[in-house]
């Protein structure tokens, strides 16, 4: 009777919560801040307060997850791309806790971090820009696509797969020549050809509609009066030169690409790849993004020697036929170059 008693009384027992300790940025050294979440400690600190709001929700627990903490959880899952369980015994908490954070300070910083923007008051500062940069007049911008590695997933699962082979996620963006992010849509499947997106998304209709400039694109896109694009088969020395200067002026969203996924290495296929579901792989690669314009807006460096162009060898290209007007304004800016 008395094992039975002792047995029924170990059993029922509450075990006692464990509280690791959290480690806050009070607790680091500002290398090791830069290090960890890719941001310096005025910038984090800018960031915390202003998704406190949407991060502290009423609770009656004792230890309830700051929005400090929740911040930092989030940064460094972002930076480093690590499974949860690491960023969880870094910070002191729980593997699901980190889960919840990373869904809600990612949700928050695509709600109040409102960095990407269509420059359509200062186009005449980014013409200029790029002038400087390529030679080439009204380029408003440079546009491509990017594969973010993803897990496969349960549904569609086919969709998924790039032509790399791997899953992915794949994100247009246009950036100016400061490799700032001036628009992206992250929401097509990586088996999306890189002109079925441009054509399904809400810039193309601005673009038509007025007469703004042009982007500059590589083969996969149209050629298109808004749209300009190289030539393929050059047979002058003016054509070879307006495909340099055009490739001068391009190359830079490939290095915005590619100073993203330095950054933010969850991006990045040596990161492994996004283990959620496609949906909440967007928006995080939304909140990497906007992250990387806060963090050029704050002027944030990044070395330089970890930063590589994203660039793609096997550039599909586009099967839709040229618009006159496009062919014509080409012909037009390749005199430029006789």
């Amino acid at each position: 009777m008395a094992a039975l008693l002792h047995l029924y009384n170990c059993q029922g027992r509450r075990n006692d919560r464990l509280f690791r300790e959290r480690i806050g940025l009070d607790q680091l050294r500002d290398f090791e801040v830069m290090s960890r979440y890719r941001l310096d400690r005025v910038s984090i600190e800018a960031l915390i307060g202003l998704l406190a709001d949407d991060l502290m929700k009423p609770t009656r627990r004792s230890c309830s997850i700051s929005a400090e903490i929740q911040v930092l959880v989030t940064l460094r899952y972002l930076a480093k791309g690590s499974f949860y369980s690491e960023v969880a015994d870094l910070h002191g908490v729980s593997r699901s806790s980190v889960c919840h954070a990373v869904e809600s300070v990612v949700t928050a910083i695509n709600d109040k971090l409102d960095t990407i923007r269509f420059p359509l008051e200062s186009l005449n500062c980014t013409k200029y820009s790029f002038y400087n940069k390529c030679g080439l007049p009204n380029v408003i911008g440079a546009i491509d696509g990017t594969l973010i590695p993803i897990q496969a997933p349960a549904e569609n699962e086919a969709a998924y797969v790039c032509r790399k082979g791997f899953h992915a996620i794949n994100m247009q963006a246009v950036v100016d020549s400061n490799m700032r992010f001036l628009d992206i849509v992250a929401r097509w499947p990586g088996s999306q050809h890189d002109s079925f997106i441009f054509n399904n998304c809400g810039l193309k209709d601005v673009l038509e509609s007025a007469d703004l400039g042009y982007l500059l694109g590589d083969s996969g896109y149209p050629l298109r009066s808004y749209l300009m694009t190289p030539i393929l088969n050059p047979s002058s020395v003016a054509e070879v030169n307006f495909n340099n200067h055009h490739s001068s002026g391009r190359s830079v969203v490939e290095k915005a690409f590619g100073v993203l996924k330095s950054r933010f290495r969850c991006l990045h296929k040596s990161g492994g790849c996004l283990m959620l579901k496609p949906s909440k792989c967007c928006k995080v690669a939304e909140a990497c993004v906007r992250l990387h314009n806060f963090c050029i807006d704050r002027q944030i460096p990044l070395n330089e020697d970890l930063a590589e162009s994203d660039t793609s060898d096997d550039i599909s290209v586009c099967q839709l036929p040229p618009s006159r007007s496009g062919s014509e304004k080409r012909s037009r800016l390749v005199r430029l170059f006789q």
